[in-house]
């Protein structure tokens, strides 16, 4: 499970060191994509592989469907750290996350994945989000989702 915040810095090469604490459980190579909220998504190989699996079964046929599959797919590289523990951010990944060379980055532990956010995205959907904590909650009680 990934968890934890950590703040670092894309170099001039477009390079951000992963975190100690999530190398071991990625692995040696895993997958990096646009995710959701303007952040990008790092997945382990058998976890991008249970994700991909479930896009299989969409039907082609549905126009959110093909959309969903694409917006993932396209953009998918399969990456490894060098030896420093760093990886390199694609640039039209960089492009698509407001990420910008010499700029300080957030990873943050989603579980299953790691979501890398351009330090002031993320500030500003934590601002957004966090005062509704309690309402999103409270939704999510419908999920069988308590605390």
């Amino acid at each position: 499970m990934f968890m934890g915040e950590y703040t670092h810095s894309i170099d001039a090469k477009g390079r951000v060191i992963l975190p100690a604490d999530f190398r071991q459980e990625l692995g040696v190579s895993f997958i990096i994509t646009k995710g959701l909220d303007g952040s990008l998504f790092l997945f382990p190989q058998a976890a991008w592989d249970e994700f991909t699996a479930k896009l299989r079964t969409l039907s082609i046929a549905d126009p959110n469907a093909r959309a969903f599959v694409r917006f993932f797919i396209a953009g998918a590289r399969t990456l490894e750290c060098d030896k420093q523990g760093r990886f390199l951010v694609p640039a039209n990944l960089r492009d698509y996350a407001d990420i910008g060379l010499k700029q300080d980055v957030i990873l943050t532990g989603a579980d299953t994945r790691i979501e890398v956010w351009a330090k002031e995205k993320w500030a500003r959907y934590a601002g957004e989000v966090d005062p509704n904590i309690t309402e999103i909650s409270t939704q999510l009680a419908g999920y069988g989702i308590t605390i």
